[in-house]
């Protein structure tokens, strides 16, 4: 399934768990640069999840009116 195939739930989905999975290798990091790494991604990941469901709600507000 490509991107364009994928809900925005699903892509939702998808980033919060990247973002689980990325704050548990911060955690369990060997170095300062690869905990660093990891937060970033984990960051990135869960900023990106934010935004697909502010996007949902934009949509689904979109259809009632």
């Amino acid at each position: 399934m490509t991107e364009e195939e994928r809900t925005p739930d699903e892509l939702r989905e998808e980033q919060s768990e990247k973002a689980r999975d990325e704050r548990r290798h911060a955690e369990d990091a060997t170095t300062e640069h690869e905990a660093v790494t990891h937060d970033r991604r984990s960051d990135k990941a869960a900023y990106l999840a934010a935004k697909l469901a502010e996007q949902e709600r934009s949509e689904q507000e979109e259809e009632q009116t």
